[in-house]
C-alpha cells in the first residue's frame, strides 16, 4: 500500500462505527523501517495514533478499536520525534549514505500488516525499503548503491 493512496483515509471506531478521525501524515521511524504511527486530522480526541492501536490499515478505511486509540503526540515518546515538516518522506531530496543525490522521494509502499516500509519510490524507481537509514529536515538517506 502507498502514503499518497492512504493520506485522507477514514479511521473509524469498530466499538461505534463512528469516524473517529483521518490519516494525515505517516510517522516514519527510520532505525526500525516502520510505521511507527499517524498523525490525525479532523479528530477530536487527539492528533495521533500509534501504529499498535490501529486495528486493520485496509483499503477503504483504517480501524481502531475506540477513539481513546487516537492521543496526544506529544505525550508518546515513540513518536514525538518523528512528526512535523522535517520528519516528512515524500517530496524530499533522496541520498545514498555515499552522499549522491538518487533524485527526490515519490512516494513510499507499505505492508498495511505490519507498517514495515517496503520500498522508497524515487523519481519512479523502486528502492528496497531495508535500506532507509535515515529521515531529517535536509534529504532521507538510503543505504543504496548508484544508480
Amino acid at each position: 500500500m502507498l502514503f499518497s493512496e492512504s493520506v485522507g483515509r477514514k479511521i473509524v471506531s469498530t466499538s461505534t462505527a463512528d469516524t473517529v478521525g483521518a490519516v494525515g501524515e505517516f510517522l516514519v521511524d527510520p532505525r526500525s523501517r516502520t510505521v511507527a504511527g499517524l498523525q490525525i486530522k479532523k479528530s477530536k480526541t487527539g492528533d495521533a495514533l500509534m501504529w499498535s492501536g490501529i486495528s486493520s490499515f485496509g483499503s477503504d478505511a483504517v480501524t481502531v478499536e475506540s477513539a481513546d486509540s487516537i492521543v496526544d503526540i506529544g505525550t508518546e515518546d515513540s513518536l514525538s520525534g518523528l512528526h512535523g515538516k522535517a520528519h516528512r518522506v515524500i517530496g524530499k531530496r533522496a541520498l545514498s549514505t555515499a552522499g549522491v543525490d538518487l533524485g527526490t522521494v515519490d512516494d513510499v509502499e507499505f505492508d498495511p500488516e505490519t507498517g514495515a516500509v517496503t520500498s522508497v519510490i524515487v523519481d519512479t524507481v523502486s528502492i528496497e525499503g531495508r535500506t532507509l537509514t535515515g529521515v531529517g529536515s535536509y534529504a532521507v538517506v538510503l543505504d543504496h548503491r548508484d544508480r
